[in-house]
């Protein structure tokens, strides 16, 4: 028997795709629904008091909900069924989502630092009051959002998505009310281009964290926390298995875990019971809820090396 003899193998389950709550794609509907409308509102604000920053602020907004609304789109794509082209289905859109809610968040970063830079420069006139109301509007807007978020699915990488760039906006509205004030008081409008820059620096250690994450996915990454070759060595001290090795581990979505690997029986042992056993090991010890297991002969895995 060669060392990639399909006839042995055994699957632990058809699953391949990760769950689209309703749930997760009922609250994202809903703060893409309040962000939009904000943004509208602090446009307006801004055009009437004046204020740059407000006008910033608002294209910040209009970004969060064209992120918001792609996520949206990829719930729906993701919810196809797999079909004769892409047996795992669609889940990794969502993936895809998340990559580029993270990627937008990177960028927004670079242009507030920008933007930071040439109000130094070049100091603009805020009406501090008009300023203070809108931004206070927009942090209660902006809490309630993120309050709707945290009660879904925080293992799913779309809402994790949505709540940081949610979580940008609450600060930005925190800093735009400190920056509202301080000018009332002081007058000194360097202060708003400093506050967003302090607010950037907030957003971007997390924003990396989500693409991180998207990448290590699509690169088809071993899932975190697993040692394969530790892995393989804990699956050939199971009872029944001579050798185990070639297992290959990657994260097909935010929630799911895929694995192959080859074992050989020891003398005596019934081959047929091996891979419900390897694969109820790699289940319940390291989260791998997909597992195909091929069962070699003697000398197969040395046959088979890759």
């Amino acid at each position: 028997m060669s060392g990639h003899d399909h006839s042995a193998k055994r699957d632990a389950g058809h699953d391949h795709g990760a769950r689209v709550t309703a749930g997760s794609e009922r609250r994202i509907r809903t703060v893409f629904i309040m962000t939009a409308g904000y943004a509208a509102v602090q446009a307006a604000g801004g055009w009437f008091s004046g204020s740059l920053a407000l006008i910033a602020d608002a294209g910040h907004m209009v970004s969060d909900a064209a992120a918001l609304l792609l996520a949206l789109i990829a719930y729906r794509v993701a919810a196809r069924a797999p079909d004769a082209a892409r047996t795992y289905g669609f889940h990794r859109v969502r993936v895809l989502a998340a990559l580029a809610n993270g990627a937008s968040l990177l960028l927004l970063v670079a242009w507030i630092a920008w933007e930071a830079v040439q109000r130094l420069r070049e100091p603009a006139e805020i009406l501090a009051g008009p300023m203070l109301i809108v931004a206070v509007i927009g942090l209660g807007i902006n809490i309630a959002g993120a309050l709707i978020l945290r009660q879904g699915d925080q293992g799913d990488g779309n809402l994790r998505g949505a709540m940081l760039h949610v979580m940008g906006d609450l600060l930005g509205s925190v800093g735009a009310i400190a920056a509202a004030i301080g000018i009332m008081l002081t007058g000194w409008t360097l202060l708003d281009p400093i506050l967003s820059v302090l607010v950037a620096l907030l957003v971007v250690r997390s924003a990396w964290g989500l693409v991180s994450d998207s990448i290590r996915v699509l690169l088809q990454a071993v899932p975190r926390g697993l040692d394969a070759r530790a892995a393989e060595a804990d699956l050939a001290a199971l009872p029944g298995v001579a050798e185990a090795g070639h297992l290959h581990a990657w994260t097909l979505t935010d929630e799911s875990s895929v694995a192959t690997v080859h074992v050989v029986p020891a003398v005596g042992a019934d081959p047929l019971a091996l891979p419900a056993l390897v694969s109820a090991r790699l289940r319940e010890r390291y989260a791998i809820d997909h597992v195909t297991v091929q069962v070699d002969p003697p000398g197969g895995l040395v046959a088979g090396k890759h």
